[in-house]
């Protein structure tokens, strides 16, 4: 596979710990240009120093901002499609878990802003260079989605509160999302699809806090190494056999089925025109 992505430009997100970051890695190994999305300023530039050290002339960089801010989501589409004149690969990959149930300064529950409307507002900030270049669209979701639902009187979570759960839904958000993505722009090239990595051993879920930092590092025992869980994600983004691929959700390589709730074409279509209004996007 070496070189199999040369002269391609890859945008992350979620790349400065564990699968995003072993998948920037291997991309760039494969001779993709990386363009990382961080929180955090300092893991950030530690990444790009380490995709540096695998070609120093290659010019990967690196965008900041909080995935979980409107203001941010959207400033951070303008400044990567003012800087990329192309996108090939968009991998929408950031994710969080709290432990309780926080607001940000948008009024949105912390879970479905990061998980969900960073996804969408992200994806069409660079709609224009996604299209084209015909990109491959590759949106991290989680076997967690399994048993859940979305409440669409409840979005927010106000009403009840569950980690575990509102975690869950959110990633049903992502696969829905993903399926109505490809339904809209698949006749302009593009291709969408989403994954379950794994229960991977990586920082996910740390800063929780409480019963559910102290729930996942116990499982974590049991869980997978990052390395193993980015194959399907680095095989999404890089790999011919899926390259006419969209509207799938994938596991080890392999497509999938996801829940019935997760199949739901009206729901699907119900979540995208909700998370337009919430953002203020016409879309």
């Amino acid at each position: 596979m070496s070189q199999a992505m040369k002269g391609k430009v890859v945008v992350i997100t979620g790349a400065t710990s564990g699968i995003g970051e072993v998948a920037a890695r291997e991309l760039a190994d494969m001779g993709a240009r990386i363009v990382l999305v961080a929180r955090d300023t300092r893991r950030g530039e530690a990444v790009l120093a380490q995709l540096r050290g695998v070609d120093a002339g290659a010019p990967h960089s690196v965008h900041n901002g909080d995935l979980s801010r409107l203001s941010e989501m959207k400033r951070l589409g303008v400044d990567i499609a003012a800087a990329e004149p192309r996108i090939d690969v968009l991998i929408n990959n950031a994710g969080a878990l709290f432990g309780s149930r926080q607001l940000t300064e948008d009024k949105w529950e912390r879970t479905f802003a990061t998980n969900h409307m960073a996804y969408f507002v992200l994806t069409h900030g660079l709609r224009d260079r996604l299209i084209a270049s015909r990109a491959r669209i590759v949106n991290t979701a989680s076997s967690a989605h399994k048993g859940c639902s979305v409440d669409f009187d409840d979005l927010q979570s106000a009403k009840r509160y569950s980690p575990l759960e509102v975690y869950g839904r959110s990633k049903l958000c992502n696969i829905l999302f993903t399926r109505e993505l490809a339904r809209r722009w698949g006749k302009e090239g593009v291709t969408a699809n989403c994954l379950h990595p794994g229960f991977v051993a990586s920082r996910f879920a740390e800063s929780s806090g409480g019963f559910i930092s102290r729930l996942i590092g116990v499982g974590k025992i049991f869980a997978i190494s990052p390395e193993k869980g980015a194959r399907t994600l680095v095989y999404m983004a890089s790999s011919p056999e899926v390259a006419k691929v969209s509207g799938a959700y994938f596991y080890q390589c392999r497509p999938a089925t996801p829940s019935a709730q997760a199949r739901d074409d009206a729901a699907a279509a119900r979540l995208w025109a909700d998370s337009a209004k919430l953002a203020g996007i016409d879309a």
